[in-house]
């Protein structure tokens, strides 16, 4: 169904910013364990996700981006079916998402999904009940823990027992909602190698995050702005060719404060500064300033295109 007062589409990003396993390449053969199609949902006159098509393979890690209210929440609980579609339609496993599909999910959301005023091991065991698993021992990385309740945990803890609770039945699908948000680096890498783990053994999975050092260890990304789908792709065919301007500069500080009275975007990278303007342009803004400036002209990274593609995708600001 297209957005009320819209042509229809299928909202796909630009030609050139979908890969040869983009989201409109919906499988036949069975491999798909989420389908969306125009998957669209609103509130009033508010429009959180419009006309999204996407897909999750078995074996894949799907990261969402985006900023804040981009809409990839309200997505991800679509796809379990916590919340209807305003129109178009998405399968789970091939079927509507219901109770009997999300057996074989294993979820985790911002909130955690877990009873604070239930201790780790009375978490655990509710678990194991839900998904009748036989095998109700805590996980030996958890066992320090196991009387104290979920609300006295720091949230970097609470975030590993929550990925634990997720994981206990083997889910055939992992759905994470920033699962590393206030998890310390180390904790991070940790749940990373498990989210490989899981999806080398056939696992799909479906992650959003705002750390783009993460968000390179996905298969895919779909990048969502104001509810759309503004680019899909490998990180190699989101970033395509586009550039910015490195400069080393003789005295940084000084030209981080030139650029930036110039409405320069300017990002700091080691010695080194990074702006969104060309080189030439660049060079000549620097010129009466520091003549000895090194100036070229380098591929971006994934960040720099993120933002690119947020800024080009966003609505102008009314004045």
């Amino acid at each position: 169904m297209p957005v009320p007062g819209e042509e229809p589409t299928c909202a796909d990003p630009p030609a050139g910013r979908v890969g040869p396993g983009g989201d409109d390449a919906f499988g036949s053969d069975g491999n798909s364990l989420v389908q969306a199609r125009r998957l669209t949902r609103s509130f009033g006159s508010f429009t959180a996700v419009a006309s999204v098509d996407m897909r999750v393979a078995a074996g894949e890690v799907v990261g969402l981006l985006g900023a804040n209210g981009a809409g990839k929440t309200t997505l991800i609980r679509l796809v379990l079916g916590l919340l209807r579609p305003s129109g178009g339609s998405v399968r789970l496993f091939g079927a509507p998402p219901s109770r009997r599909t999300r057996t074989r999910v294993g979820y985790v959301p911002q909130s955690l999904g877990l009873y604070d005023d239930l201790s780790v091991g009375e978490n655990w065991r509710f678990a194991a009940g839900a998904f009748h698993l036989a095998d109700t021992r805590l996980p030996e990385e958890l066992s320090p823990w196991r009387d104290v309740p979920v609300g006295d945990l720091p949230l970097g803890l609470a975030r590993q027992v929550a990925f634990a609770v997720a994981l206990a039945h083997r889910p055939e699908l992992l759905v994470l909602d920033e699962p590393t948000s206030g998890v310390g680096p180390l904790g991070g890498a940790r749940l990373w190698e498990q989210i490989r783990a899981s999806a080398e053994t056939g696992a799909g999975v479906l992650v959003t995050t705002h750390n783009m050092e993460e968000a390179e260890q996905c298969d895919r990304l779909v990048v969502m702005v104001d509810g759309r789908v503004a680019a899909r792709g490998t990180v190699q065919e989101l970033i395509g060719d586009r550039t910015v301007t490195e400069v080393r500069p003789s005295r940084w500080p000084q030209a981080f404060s030139w650029l930036e009275e110039h409405r320069c975007s300017v990002a700091l990278h080691g010695t080194a500064l990074r702006v969104d303007r060309p080189a030439d342009e660049v060079a000549a803004l620097l010129s009466a300033h520091d003549p000895r400036a090194e100036v070229r002209e380098v591929a971006a990274n994934l960040e720099e295109a993120f933002v690119a593609i947020v800024r080009a995708g966003s609505p102008p600001v009314k004045p």
